[in-house]
């Protein structure tokens, strides 16, 4: 057993987890992972999933219907663009699943590309290849609105819902205001490139829209 499953040992599993499958290393297997040859892909989105977690409310995680409040687990420039590539998840799992997933508490963590369909290599509209070491959890009592990308990688992306509540964590636990500030930082710039090539009405509303994200940092 690795170190990181022994560690997820004492993290408790959300009761709409309990009955997903378990990987040899000791991981729960999220719902909207593909399988081949019995084996799953953490990197590849299962046949389907994208549409049914939309058609029919159900969480990216787990599977289940999510209920009243809808959590996305999203990055710092996320949080500032309002846009994800993810449906949402419980409010239960979303938290499991930024304790625990190796990309998102291990802010050294890199994507492993290898041997990656090329099909699946991108994430829709233009994706920062970067682990942001910081992830934010956003609450909403709406779901996230579809949309097509309209620049970079085809597909189709999330405009979060009207902010419920938010949490920031970093490394398992809760983050702090330097570490989401160091993140920020880091990721601007290459949101700044995105919106120029959208035009000056882009680039107001990115400094508009990171002054309201400042707003939403932990004390």
């Amino acid at each position: 057993m690795t170190d990181l499953a022994a560690a997820i040992r004492f993290v408790p599993l959300p009761s709409t987890m309990i009955s997903l499958p378990i990987d040899r290393r000791g991981f729960p297997v999220p719902w909207f992972v593909s399988w081949e040859d019995g084996e799953p892909d953490f990197r590849v989105i299962g046949p389907g999933k994208l549409v049914r977690a939309v058609r029919e409310g159900r969480c990216w995680v787990c599977g289940g219907k999510i209920g009243r409040v809808k959590v996305s687990v999203i990055g710092p420039m996320c949080a500032i663009n309002r846009v994800t590539s993810e449906p949402a998840s419980h409010p239960a799992c979303a938290r499991y699943a930024a304790q625990t997933c190796p990309f998102l508490a291990n802010p050294r963590m890199r994507r492993n590309e290898k041997d990656l369909p090329e099909q699946r290599r991108e994430a829709p509209g233009i994706h920062l290849d970067r682990n942001p070491g910081v992830m934010a959890l956003w609450a909403s009592l709406r779901p996230s609105k579809p949309f097509r990308a309209e620049i970079g990688m085809a597909g189709v992306l999330f405009q979060l819902g009207p902010l419920h509540g938010i949490e920031w964590w970093a490394r398992g636990r809760q983050a702090s205001r330097a570490e989401v500030m160091e993140s920020i930082e880091s990721g601007l710039p290459s949101l700044r490139e995105v919106a120029e090539l959208e035009g000056n009405g882009a680039v107001e509303a990115l400094a508009s829209a990171t002054v309201n994200a400042m707003r939403l940092l932990p004390a």
